[in-house]
């Protein structure tokens, strides 16, 4: 078993992927799989996986039940088992050498690893005024307020532990939420946050449309925003935070 699973959801990603394979090759030396996360057959990265100069790493190709950023991310960490797992862009070429610290920091007792862009080392470029604003304040007021011990609580490039993925039950049902409610959840449960820094570069329009959706998802993101500020202003218990429900053993009576 690998000791990373990589989770890429995927739309029409055939112009990317393959350069974002060929960097995780040649960048990490964890052992990992790379789960693809597919909402239809007719997708352009499928027809690219298929084709020649496709880099030897493994591959695994998820197929989202349904449609969309959020599902397909809920399918890839349903399918994953490894002790580490890390939603990751389809586009970046350029963080695949941070993997490997965030999974150390996961081994060093973790639950989450957040890529920070706002910490020392890491950096955001090209990104559109609104989001800027958006995400930099959260950041900032989360950190400073709140007491989320990262600088970046809004960025969807996060690793988790199997503890989270398997514990914790995921509410948000709209794009990339879930990795901000996975963390405020892991903070009101005290369980531990480590951060690296990242980098963070707007998408050419050459490599397809982004699905970040910024005014579309801020209700969702606003809900577990306030829920990290409750944790600390309100003291909430742990007590609060919905985890999955361990199946009953079966019955052994006739």
């Amino acid at each position: 078993m690998a000791d990373l699973d990589i989770v890429v959801p995927v739309y029409n990603e055939g112009a990317n992927i393959l350069r974002v394979l060929k960097a995780l090759k040649a960048n990490v030396t964890t052992g990992f799989r790379v789960l693809v996360c597919y909402d239809f057959d007719e997708d352009t990265t499928l027809a690219a996986l298929r084709s020649d100069g496709v880099p030897d790493v493994e591959v695994t190709l998820v197929l989202n039940p349904t449609r969309g950023p959020h599902s397909a991310v809920m399918a890839g960490l349903r399918a994953s088992t490894a002790p580490a797992v890390v939603v990751y862009a389809a586009d970046d070429d350029y963080n695949a050498g941070n993997l490997d610290s965030m999974v150390e920091k996961i081994a060093q007792g973790n639950d989450i690893a957040c890529a920070s862009r706002f910490m020392p080392g890491g950096s955001m470029v090209g990104c559109p005024w609104l989001k800027a604003v958006l995400v930099r304040g959260a950041g900032f007021t989360m950190r400073h307020f709140a007491r989320i011990p990262t600088h970046d609580a809004s960025n969807g490039f996060r690793m988790f532990s199997r503890r989270a993925i398997e514990e914790i039950r995921i509410e948000s049902t709209e794009g990339f939420t879930y990795s901000l409610e996975l963390l405020v959840k892991v903070h009101r449960l005290g369980w531990n946050v480590a951060e690296v820094p990242a980098q963070w570069i707007e998408r050419n329009p050459d490599q397809g449309a982004s699905r970040f959706k910024v005014l579309g998802w801020l209700p969702a993101y606003l809900r577990w925003y306030f829920y990290g500020f409750a944790t600390t202003i309100l003291q909430r218990s742990p007590r609060t935070v919905p985890r999955i429900a361990s199946q009953a053993p079966a019955s052994t009576n006739d």
